[in-house]
């Protein structure tokens, strides 16, 4: 399959790396050169122009936020005016409903398919190809597009014909997960003042009732404090909360859990923890009760 990859970040590199090893010709495209260049070295094609990572069967996107996806769809040379009739867009960012829903619509106008595509996994799943898709998209469409999400993941979920109900679970995913690295943070600074060891009490935790991957992977962060390199950034994690708290608002379901995530979020930036690993959310509970603030 002819595929076009646009947006290699921690996520993305990953992703089309393993597209190429599964035997597509990928052509990939990113604002830095160099991440395309890196590409072009394990057998990707570069394109210098989105409009020419638009030239094949499918074109992929992985972006940071609707405002990213929204220029590489609808600019000048964009994927809406470059991509062939008969091609697929597959998003897969974490995206707004209501943008799911706008590029469902302008695809169909333009002949174009259109299938939201979000995934769960940090970028070792990425690497790995251990990535859980999460899709939804007309059925012939699908279909055409199952390559790849066989080639980037370990399992699909394919969640019916509408798009938006994918890029809606993903968003709701993602506030499950920053609940989750709230509450354990909470936690572990309370018995971490009383001089237990958070390593061993998260032992204990993931070896009983909380034996699950998000209480694994978030719990050894926030016990080894391994907020850097961040594999998914703490401002990417209020954009997500914020996505919940709108599509929240347009459905009329109140979400006060989102609302006091969306204010810890704001403190963590606030207080210099932007870059960091969206779990160092949960050490400022720990700093709040006197231990060094996770930027420092």
């Amino acid at each position: 399959m002819k595929i076009g990859f646009i947006g290699l970040g921690n996520m993305g590199a990953a992703m089309a790396t393993n597209l190429v090893r599964a035997g597509h010709e990928v052509t990939v495209y990113n604002r830095s050169q160099s991440k395309v260049d890196a590409l072009a070295e394990h057998g990707a094609l570069p394109a210098r122009t989105v409009a020419e990572a638009c030239r094949g069967d499918v074109v992929v996107t992985m972006l940071a936020n609707d405002d990213a996806v929204t220029a590489v769809t609808f600019d000048d040379g964009g994927i809406l005016a470059s991509l062939s009739a008969g091609a697929t867009h597959v998003s897969s960012s974490t995206i707004s409903v209501a943008l799911a829903e706008r590029l469902t619509a302008v695809h169909s106008e333009a002949g174009h398919g259109f299938v939201s595509a979000p995934v769960f996994g940090r970028p070792e799943a990425a690497a790995a190809a251990k990535l859980f898709v999460v899709a939804a998209g007309a059925p012939a469409t699908m279909a055409t597009v199952s390559p790849i999400f066989e080639a980037i993941g370990q399992r699909t979920f394919s969640l019916g014909e509408e798009p938006r109900a994918a890029s809606l679970v993903k968003i709701s995913g993602n506030f499950l997960i920053a609940s989750v690295i709230e509450s354990l943070g909470e936690a572990m600074a309370l018995v971490g003042k009383a001089g237990v060891d958070k390593q061993q009490y998260l032992e204990l935790l993931t070896s009983t009732l909380f034996d699950a991957p998000v209480y694994r992977t978030y719990g050894g962060l926030l016990a080894r404090e391994e907020f850097t390199p961040a594999g998914f950034a703490a401002t990417l994690g209020l954009k997500d909360v914020k996505l919940a708290l709108s599509a929240g608002d347009a459905l009329q379901v109140p979400l006060p859990v989102a609302s006091l995530l969306r204010d810890r979020f704001l403190t963590l930036l606030a207080t210099g923890g932007g870059e960091l690993d969206w779990s160092a959310l949960g050490a400022l509970s720990a700093w709040e009760s006197g231990a060094d603030h996770p930027a420092k």
